[in-house]
C-alpha cells in the first residue's frame, strides 16, 4: 500500500467546500452533513483541490506551526483516513 501523504486525492463530486476565516467547512451534498477544518486541515483540503499530495503542505505547516514532523505526518494520515471515510476524497 502506498503512502497516504504521497499519493493523488480528488475531491468527491459529492463535497463542496467554502473557506470561513483560516478555516474549511465541507459539505455533502449525499447526506447533508457539514465537516469543519481547522487551519492545517484547511490547507490540506486546499492542497488536495490543487491536485498536490498532501505531503505538499509538510514543510509550510511545520514552519509555521510548534509540531514535531511525525505527529503532523500521523495527523494528516488520520485526517486523510477521516475524508476517506466520509466520502469527501477519493483516490485520484
Amino acid at each position: 500500500m502506498s503512502d497516504l501523504l504521497e499519493s493523488r486525492w480528488r475531491i468527491s463530486d459529492q463535497a463542496i467546500a467554502n473557506a470561513v476565516a483560516d478555516e474549511t467547512v465541507i459539505l455533502h451534498l449525499g447526506n447533508g452533513t457539514y465537516y469543519g477544518l481547522d487551519p492545517i486541515g484547511a490547507r490540506l483540503w486546499d492542497a488536495l483541490q490543487a491536485g498536490e499530495t498532501p505531503a505538499s503542505i509538510c514543510p509550510a505547516v511545520l514552519d509555521a506551526y510548534d509540531v514535531e514532523e511525525a505527529q503532523l505526518q500521523a495527523d494528516l494520515r488520520d485526517l486523510l483516513g477521516d475524508l476517506v471515510a466520509n466520502d469527501l476524497i477519493e483516490p485520484a
